[in-house]
Order: structure tokens, then C-alpha cells, then sequence
């Protein structure tokens, strides 16, 4: 039994290769696009300023800062908090601006496995 598409539909060989060659256009821009995101930094700060943490694009954490007034000795748990959530924070934003960068070149477009590579 022969299947018969709609017009438009597989639209022979021509077709077929513009859309290999779209496919590996947006390959090549989400690697470009990678690339550069992995080279950013990015400063987040906790507790209103008091811890301040300085991430790049690859999620490692490069420095982290503490104003003199957050160190008490007698309440390091507050301190250990602190670190915690900016450092979750400096991770959501990577994430947040990388898939949003994405989004960009692939429209509309599900992809799966998109969201692992960040």
C-alpha cells in the first residue's frame, strides 16, 4: 500500500536537504551560542548584599564574597545559608539565561534533550 502525503509534504529531494542544511545552521548557532554563554560571568548577591558570588556560564563558581558584618562566630548557620542560596540563585540565572538564549535560535522548535546540555 502506497502512503500519499499532502502536497508540500516530504517535498522530494531539494526539500529535504534545505531542511538538513536548516538543521545543521541551528546546530552550529546553538554551539556558537553555547560557547559564548559558557564565557560569561555572572554576580548574584544573598541577604541584601552581604554575600555576593560570582559564577560563569559553565556553573562554577569563580569567588565569593562576605561583607565583614554577616561573619559572626556565634551564628555561622545564618552565614552557611547565606552562601547557599546565592550560590542557587548565581545557578538559576545561568540556566534561566541560557535556555532563554536558546529558545531564540530555536524557536518553537521541541528539541529533546535541549534542556541537558546546560
Amino acid at each position: 500500500m502506497k502512503v500519499r502525503l499532502p502536497q508540500g509534504v516530504g517535498g522530494g529531494p531539494s526539500n529535504m536537504q534545505s531542511m538538513i542544511r536548516q538543521a545543521q545552521k541551528m546546530q552550529e548557532d546553538m554551539a556558537a551560542k553555547q560557547e559564548e554563554l559558557e564565557g560569561r560571568e555572572y554576580e548574584i548577591s544573598a541577604g541584601g548584599g552581604v554575600v555576593n558570588v560570582k559564577i560563569n556560564g559553565k556553573k562554577e563558581v569563580l569567588s565569593v564574597k562576605l561583607a565583614p558584618e554577616i561573619v559572626d562566630p556565634d551564628d555561622i548557620e545564618t552565614l552557611e545559608d547565606l552562601v547557599v542560596a546565592a550560590v542557587n540563585e548565581a545557578i538559576k540565572k545561568v540556566e534561566s539565561t541560557a535556555a532563554a538564549e536558546m529558545q531564540q535560535i530555536t524557536g518553537s522548535m521541541s528539541i529533546p534533550g535541549l534542556p541537558g546540555i546546560f
